[in-house]
């Protein structure tokens, strides 16, 4: 898999995962005007720049789709350790599950 995203991805990504471009910035390591630049799509940063960016935003829960046949490329948030505890959990408790007749 490709390390390389788009800004629009990277503007996306932010906003799924609730970063300020400060807050990136902070986490990948990579300049905030670089951010904010790249994401604005008026320059280019260099693949070790765009490779942090994409780390620091997969670690927070962002995955990033790759361009199908059917769909673009994109971004969606994933289910963290934690979430997937979490789930497993709450999907354990209860009873006997019945057959729900729901038209």
């Amino acid at each position: 898999m490709s390390l390389i995203i788009t800004g629009s991805q990277c503007r996306a990504a932010r906003a799924l995962v609730g970063y300020s471009q400060d807050r990136l910035a902070t986490s990948s390591g990579v300049d905030k005007d670089i951010i904010d630049l790249f994401e604005r799509k008026v320059d280019e940063p260099d693949q070790a720049a765009v490779a942090a960016i994409r780390s620091a935003l997969e670690k927070a829960g962002a995955a990033f789709l790759p361009d199908g046949a059917d769909s673009g490329i994109g971004v969606r948030l994933k289910f963290n350790h934690a979430d997937t505890r979490r789930i497993a959990r709450l999907e354990g408790e209860g009873g006997i599950v019945g057959d729900d007749d729901v038209p």
